[in-house]
């Protein structure tokens, strides 16, 4: 080899020496790269999703107030359902501030429909005409459109989960069984904390009873009052009046007078007060009490309270009316401009703009930010 090979020679090996810690590094930090890609493709599409937002141009909005839904029925003035209404023809109020709708549903989305049938003593006498009304009223709705039957007494029984099964659906109805004293308060606790808060989508709670309550221990008229309204749901009543002159001990709820057993021994079987509850409920003033629950929820809901008869003449025409308002009615929903005073009351007022009509909606909601969407953390 030449000096002058040997220097070329040299001179590229004190180079190559000199390059290998930058190509070294640089493969270094392109593992690290690579590697914290790989764990978390998560953050990978969080990127890539901001990334195609700012290169649309996207506004992303977020809410952390909760989504406030009202049904709503327009009708004429000769009581026909108007079925043609747009978005644009509605107005919602909350507090006499108008409300940005941000949710918009028609007639024709499915409905679930919570059918709660009281079995207590004072209807076994005509407990199969109102397994033949229900049916008929389940066969009024639309295919689509889902049930679940619940019964209850003194405890509330899951007769069948919501389907739309009507095979189903009979079978529960027919195999409601008979109860004896009257939890209406507690099982409307029940439903409504461990069952109908959890229907997604339109719905709506069918009642019929009494409404007297005898033995309830949990839950009270008021508190019931005041978690319906904090429901997206419409309440529809239907009054039975058991009311029997001849076992009135003259008591008012929460009376535990010596009469309740006089009246035992008049007509059997009674419920008996027992506990913390509202009463025996064979007074006049516990009938009236009742009927004053029933025409709450509905009215506070956005729904409606029917009178079935004594004799239950009505029952039928009751059931074929929900089942009909049911088929014409639309969803609103908007989230509130105002974000401070939580657990308060609401006014809700909404109006429509066409000349002559009945709008029906319920009047106010207890606000509350959204369990599912949290307040981000500071």
């Amino acid at each position: 080899m030449t000096n002058a090979n040997t220097r070329v020679a040299v001179l590229s090996l004190v180079l190559l020496v000199a390059a290998a810690p930058t190509i070294a590094q640089t493969q270094t930090r392109a593992r690290r790269v690579e590697q914290n890609t790989s764990s978390s493709p998560t953050s990978q599409s969080t990127e890539a999703a901001k990334a195609a937002e700012r290169a649309e141009g996207v506004d992303v909005i977020r809410i952390n107030t909760t989504l406030v839904t009202v049904p709503v029925s327009v009708l004429d003035r000769d009581g026909k359902y108007l079925p043609d209404l747009q978005k644009e023809d509605f107005r919602v109020y909350e507090e006499g501030v108008e409300q940005q709708l941000a949710y918009f549903a028609t007639v024709e989305k499915p409905v679930t429909v919570v059918l709660m049938l009281d079995t207590s003593s004072s209807i076994w006498s005509q407990l199969d005409q109102i397994r033949n009304a229900a049916k008929a009223f389940v066969e009024e709705l639309g295919e689509n459109d889902r049930v679940m039957v619940v019964s209850f007494a003194s405890g509330l029984t899951v007769e069948c989960e919501a389907t739309a099964d009507r095979e189903k659906i009979r079978k529960a109805i027919k195999g409601t069984g008979k109860g004896l004293s009257t939890r209406l308060y507690d099982a409307m606790n029940k439903l409504m904390q461990k069952h109908l808060n959890r229907i997604e989508g339109r719905k709506a709670l069918v009642l019929f009873t009494d409404g007297v309550d005898a033995t309830s221990r949990k839950a009270t008229y008021e508190s019931t009052v005041h978690t319906a309204e904090e429901l997206d749901a419409t309440i529809y009543t239907i009054r039975y009046d058991t009311y029997d002159p001849s076992a009135d001990t003259g008591g008012s709820s929460g009376s535990q007078s010596g009469g309740i057993f006089g009246s035992i021994l008049k007509k059997l079987p009674l419920p008996v007060t027992i506990g913390s509850g509202s009463g025996a409920g064979t007074s006049r003033a516990d009938y009236d009490r009742g009927a004053s629950y029933l025409r709450q929820l509905a009215e506070s809901t956005g729904g409606r309270v029917y009178e079935a008869g004594r004799d239950l003449s009505s029952l039928h025409d009751a059931f074929s009316h929900i089942a009909h308002e049911l088929g014409r009615q639309y969803t609103l929903g908007y989230y509130p401009t105002k974000r401070e005073g939580l657990g308060g009351r609401r006014l809700i007022k909404v109006r429509v703009n066409r000349p002559d009509v009945v709008v029906r909606a319920r009047g106010s909601y207890i606000y509350k930010d959204s369990q599912d969407n949290p307040k981000p953390k500071r």
